[in-house]
């Protein structure tokens, strides 16, 4: 299966050394769990983008130092091209930058909030994710399995880098989960395509570099804040299978 990874930033230099890029994260993160992808590598933020819809199976967008509302080019034209993937129900997963780009472009809006920052672990409280395709009459979708009981996943500590928060969902769309400080913390719309406003592919490495880097623009009490929680159990890994898990079902 074909991955299209829409690369909406890279890493930077000096940071590099920690987990690579965002074409080395993603797939550290998504191979060990799907081996049969194959990821395709746009730079969209250069100008590199898929000739069709159709080069790729689904598509992958992720986060950026950019705000999805910034009067770019290549931002104007990720929007026209996610109109596209919506429009020939081709699956998408936005992550970050890429959840708030799946908003802004189909409708809804997205804004600098009151709570500022959101660093560190943060805990996402699932609400629904259980869904039919009622297109091509598949079966409900459901995550069953658990990562800390016996029932359904209803809570998971993962990384978030954002100041930039969903705050109207665009049509057809409902929030599946929300933190204390980030209510569209992640949303669907329709059947095949979804946000989640964490980085389930970031290392706690990689996280701690940036908050260090970042105290001026943070503040020193978040920053402190949010590298004491990085001592806490990450699942990232719980959260890339569900994507898997999507990904496979809305394209079989």
């Amino acid at each position: 299966m074909k991955i299209g990874l829409l690369e909406c930033d890279h890493v930077r230099e000096e940071f590099r050394h920690i987990a690579g890029d965002y074409r080395d994260m993603f797939p550290a993160l998504f191979l060990p769990l799907a081996p049969d992808w194959e990821f395709v590598f746009y730079d969209v933020a250069n100008g590199y983008f898929p000739a069709s819809t159709d080069d790729c199976d689904a598509y992958l967008c992720t986060g950026s130092k950019y705000s999805v509302y910034d009067d770019e080019p290549w931002i104007h034209q990720l929007k026209e091209f996610i109109n596209d993937l919506n429009k020939t129900n081709k699956p998408f997963v936005g992550v970050c930058f890429g959840h708030q780009m799946l908003a802004e472009a189909l409708g809804g809006k997205v804004q600098k909030t009151e709570v500022g920052w959101c660093v560190g672990v943060h805990e996402f409280t699932v609400h629904s994710l259980h869904f039919t395709i009622k297109d091509n009459q598949k079966s409900d979708f459901k995550y069953q399995t658990s990562n800390r009981t016996d029932g359904p996943v209803q809570h998971l500590n993962l990384l978030m880098m954002c100041q930039d928060q969903v705050v109207q969902l665009p049509a057809d769309s409902i929030v599946l989960a929300s933190t204390e400080d980030c209510p569209v913390a992640m949303f669907r719309v329709g059947g095949r395509m979804l946000g989640i406003q964490a980085h389930p592919e970031f290392t706690v490495a990689y996280e701690e570099a940036l908050l260090r880097s970042r105290v001026g623009r943070i503040g020193v009490e978040k920053v402190d804040k949010a590298l004491k929680s990085l001592s806490q159990p990450l699942d990232s890994v719980v959260m890339a299978q569900r994507v898997v898990d999507f990904i496979t079902f809305v394209t079989t």
